[in-house]
């Protein structure tokens, strides 16, 4: 069995067996959208996966060490994403800052142009352009369909994932959010 299929049937069997272990004290936030939030009993590691940023520089998940990630796999043809990522460009406005980020991964064929029409048309100005062209990255952590969103902790570990697409901006989602990274309803700006 190759690595990036092994890895994607772990990730199905996390996501089959998660319970609220990871966030114990948070499971009566998971509700709204959330309540497709799959939590991971224990933290899991997404291995050394790399992608690009706009201009084609490599880099690793390590760019985001110390902080709580709301990490995006999406991409430019797919409609659940079209909707979803307003309220993705919301979320980094409302809690971004140093020890919270939303990053968002264009994976498979996304031509930087086509991204940038994407993201002019939805009025996305916050969201930083990230690619994973060859899906390799999405492969190794077992991204099946998108959007799928993938909740890292500052140890850069996988503690939760969402499949499909979700409002990122609603309040029962900056409610569980603000508890899971510590933020105690205090915008993420402030940091």
């Amino acid at each position: 069995m190759t690595r990036g299929l092994r890895l994607a049937v772990l990730y199905l069997a996390l996501g089959m067996g998660a319970n609220a272990a990871a966030a114990e004290g948070h499971e009566d936030l998971l509700q709204g959208d959330m309540r497709a939030m799959l939590l991971h009993e224990e933290a899991v590691d997404p291995g050394a996966v790399r992608f690009t940023d706009a201009e084609g520089n490599e880099m690793g998940l390590d760019a985001f060490a110390g902080q709580y990630v709301v990490l995006n796999f999406w991409a430019t043809w797919c409609a659940p994403c079209r909707v979803e990522m307003p309220s993705l460009n919301t979320l980094q406005q409302t809690l971004g800052g140093e020890g919270f980020r939303v990053v968002t991964i264009a994976t498979g064929r996304n031509p930087i142009p086509a991204i940038n029409r994407f993201f002019e048309a939805g009025g996305i100005t916050d969201l930083p352009i990230y690619l994973d062209p060859r899906q390799t990255m999405s492969r190794q952590m077992g991204v099946l369909s998108l959007p799928v969103t993938v909740l890292l902790d500052p140890e850069g570990q996988e503690v939760g994932r969402l499949r499909g697409d979700a409002d990122w901006a609603s309040d029962e989602t900056l409610a569980f959010l603000r508890a899971w990274s510590g933020q105690s309803g205090q915008s993420g700006q402030d940091d």
